[in-house]
């Protein structure tokens, strides 16, 4: 069973039967995805480990195929543009990727000049950097640790800087790979704020590979669900969270729909009309439930 939901916006992602085994390997990571994406969504990508969710999301910035080498098939269209026939360095204008650990994503001698990287790669204008650098550090509330090396700040503020070297770039797409899995719940809450702001604020399409389902599923528009290399659920995420599917393959399904589930297998369904996916919305539908008795 897959779930669609309908919008009437502009297409930034397109894939079509997308299939890709890396270099060496027999079996393909991800297997005839189709994805239709569009401005101002929020997705969470879900799945057990191995499922395909990173190989996907570096086939959005062009690390698939110019940087991880293999066999690819089908299309992927970002902003207008075929993956494979544009490189890396352009695609990162349209679709910026944050780490699952910041370390891996900053290496310089200060936080300012971590964001300020991209731009100056790019060969923008000194004048812009200043602007776009400042910018980005206000945003991703790091503006204060611009002079601090990145090793010397917490891991929920180097999420941030990475963060900010992302926004840096002005991208239309941000592809977040589990960015909370270093940080205890207050500062994955935390980050979770902060990326849902961007996508309201800014407009910004956030794409979200995550496990921490409790934490986050609130934020989003849209829930996939992988399994095998393949899209297997696709829509609204009260409805694909609340699938005995979905549990069954292993997502961590927030507690308070879990909870949805148990009391309605046992006969007391909740009337508030909407799966909960959060602690409040739980006790506010079991309030009412009581209140109707």
């Amino acid at each position: 069973m897959r779930f669609m939901v309908a919008r009437e916006s502009v297409e930034v992602i397109k894939t079509e039967k997308l299939t890709f085994t890396y270099a060496g390997r027999n079996e393909p990571s991800i297997r005839d995805v189709g994805l239709s994406i569009e401005k101002g969504e929020f997705v969470i990508l879900t799945g057990p480990s191995g499922c395909g969710k990173t190989t996907l999301c570096r086939c959005f910035n062009g690390l698939i195929p110019h940087f991880y080498q293999g066999k690819l098939e089908g299309e992927v269209i970002v902003a207008g543009l075929k993956v494979n026939e544009h490189p890396t360095y352009e695609l990162a204008c349209h679709v910026g990727l944050v780490f699952q650990n910041p370390e891996n994503q900053l290496f310089a001698l200060s936080v300012e000049k971590d964001v300020a990287f991209g731009l100056e790669n790019l060969g923008l204008p000194r004048e812009e950097i200043r602007k776009r650098v400042d910018w980005a550090m206000k945003v991703a509330g790091v503006y204060e640790l611009k002079d601090r090396a990145p090793y010397e700040l917490s891991g929920g503020q180097q999420q941030r800087v990475a963060i900010a070297s992302v926004l840096a770039m002005r991208p239309e797409v941000i592809v977040l790979d589990e960015p909370t899995s270093f940080l205890d719940p207050l500062g994955a809450k935390r980050i979770f704020e902060d990326i849902y702001k961007l996508n309201q604020k800014l407009g910004i399409t956030v794409i979200l590979v995550e496990h921490r389902l409790d934490l986050a599923a609130k934020y989003a528009t849209r829930v996939i669900v992988m399994n095998d290399g393949r899209v297997l659920l696709d829509g609204d995420p009260r409805e694909v969270l609340s699938l005995e599917k979905t549990r069954l393959l292993g997502v961590g399904i927030p507690k308070a729909t879990r909870l949805y589930q148990l009391l309605k297998n046992d006969g007391i369904p909740l009337k508030s009309g909407k799966v909960p996916l959060t602690p409040e919305e739980a006790a506010e539908a079991i309030k009412e439930a009581f209140k109707s008795d």
